[in-house]
């Protein structure tokens, strides 16, 4: 910053006066890079949080269809497409993404309808009991992970990341 004083004993009034008026421009012109500065980190933050959300919502849709259809593949449930006319009305009148027992001639099956994909999921009865076993395996181990997670988080906030001792004496 120019210190005004120095100038005032070497230059005629109409300088400092000139001079003045540019620093307060000059300011002005800082000040509103300033703002631009703000307002352009601003933006970038928004855009980030908009992305992040995106992601974590799209990857959160994907996540149950995705998995259910792998406890279904890994119970035995057979994989079909609706060939026929008669499948085709079938299959239309399913609800999408859940399990829905029929009967049929006296047999039961179970049905999940994959809307995405196109497909039907059919079981019999030890299929959808093995299925149903494997989702509440895996609810287990979820829930196992996540109480390990919670007690590491935990330990690590308690303690500090060198443990009780932090101070070594």
């Amino acid at each position: 910053m120019l210190d005004l004083g120095l100038i005032s004993q070497s230059l005629p009034p109409i300088l400092i006066l000139a001079t003045r008026k540019s620093l307060s421009d000059l300011k002005r012109k800082r000040q509103i890079q300033i703002m631009k500065i703000k307002d352009t980190k601003t933006k970038v933050i928004l855009i980030f949080a908009a992305a992040a959300a995106a992601l974590l919502t799209g990857g959160c849709a994907e996540m149950g269809s995705g998995n259910t259809t792998s406890l279904l593949s890994a119970a035995g449930f057979r994989v079909r497409t609706p060939q026929t006319p008669q499948q085709q009305q079938i299959y239309a009148a399913l609800p999408p993404y859940q399990v829905h027992r029929a009967t049929v001639k006296g047999r039961t099956f179970y049905v999940y309808k994959d809307e995405k994909a196109g497909v039907a999921y059919i079981g019999r009865e030890q299929e959808y009991q093995r299925y149903h076993e494997l989702a509440v395996q895996q609810q287990i181990a979820q829930n196992y992970y996540m109480a390990a997670e919670m007690d590491r988080a935990a330990a690590f906030g308690w303690y500090g990341a060198w443990g009780p001792r932090a101070f070594w004496w």
